[in-house]
């Protein structure tokens, strides 16, 4: 199977549609047709049928998918790992995370990795969790860093191309506005106050709610939605109502004495930080040393006298 005729069939399966995958790929209509008959005599299948809303991938289609996905991966990172090889590097790591965890606990840990392998080039993208997850499938990142995603927001099948590892666990710190330096704050007097939070099915928003209903609260009072962590912290601070995020987001406020922080009552008190990453028959060297180097609580992973472990042998 030609890598050339797996890119026109993923393109097909992706737009549905002959002339949008054509120029997709920069080729003539005729060609694509070509093509994906030439793939279906190859392995003696059919691989699509025609439905009133376009091309539909039949089972064989279905089955070809993501091997094809996987063999156009591998090719990618074979012809980059020898042009790395070409200019004295050992390749580039393209890693995504949500803002938060970029700048407050990955920043830190890349600039120790960069200065300890020179060689590897690394690519951060920021974007929602959502977005991470996508990007990831589609192989347009290697590697990617968000808050686990608690069930009742993540109800798609697993994907069983990707791995997983927790890598930190980050406590939940309850915000009130400068000033509301109360010691404790039980539940009771919780459910009388007005929060901030994300939209729902934003990850930090199912935080609080799951906070929420395992302290048997039902849904928090909402004073205002907003897009992003430190928005809600400049809502608490200017007295909109109370916040529930996870501390790392909010450090530099609470120092700063913008926002107060309260000791939170409920029995839910942190969030998972996890490291996803697609499975792969052959890791490219770059992302096997990335994978292999970082440790619990974003520690690096180094060697009995201060070195840098080497990256593991491994398929996953």
């Amino acid at each position: 199977m030609h890598p050339r005729l797996l890119k026109t069939f993923l393109a097909v399966a992706r737009t549905r549609n002959v002339t949008r995958a054509a120029n997709e790929v920069h080729l003539a209509q005729s060609s694509v047709s070509d093509q994906i008959q030439a793939l279906e005599a190859e392995l003696g299948a059919v691989l699509f049928t025609r439905s009133r809303q376009g091309l539909e991938l039949t089972p064989a289609g279905e089955v070809l998918k993501p091997y094809a996905e996987d063999l156009l991966a591998l090719t990618g990172d074979a012809r980059a790992a020898i042009d790395a090889t070409k200019v004295g590097k050992a390749g580039t790591v393209s890693i995504g995370a949500l803002e938060t965890i970029a700048s407050a606990r990955l920043a830190g840990w890349l600039a120790g990795f960069r200065a300890a392998h020179p060689g590897i080039d690394i690519k951060l993208k920021i974007a929602g969790s959502g977005d991470l997850l996508r990007r990831l499938g589609d192989s347009e990142i290697d590697v990617a860093f968000c808050f686990e995603r608690p069930p009742e927001i993540d109800t798609g099948e697993t994907d069983l191309r990707l791995a997983r590892r927790v890598v930190a666990v980050e406590p939940l710190a309850l915000i009130a506005p400068p000033g509301d330096n109360r010691p404790d704050v039980d539940l009771a007097a919780l459910a009388e106050k007005h929060f901030v939070a994300t939209e729902t099915g934003c990850v930090y928003r199912a935080m609080v709610d799951k906070a929420f209903a395992e302290a048997g609260l039902g849904k928090p009072s909402l004073a205002a939605e907003a897009g992003s962590i430190d928005a809600i912290a400049g809502l608490v601070a200017a007295g909109a109502g109370f916040g529930l995020v996870p501390r790392l987001a909010v450090a530099a406020a609470i120092d700063r004495g913008e926002v107060a922080e309260l000791a939170w009552p409920g029995p839910v008190r942190s969030a998972e930080v996890v490291m996803i990453w697609r499975r792969r028959r052959v890791q490219p060297p770059a992302l096997k040393q990335f994978l292999a180097d970082i440790g619990e609580d974003f520690a690096p992973v180094r060697r009995a006298g201060g070195r840098p472990r080497h990256a593991a042998s491994s398929r996953s």
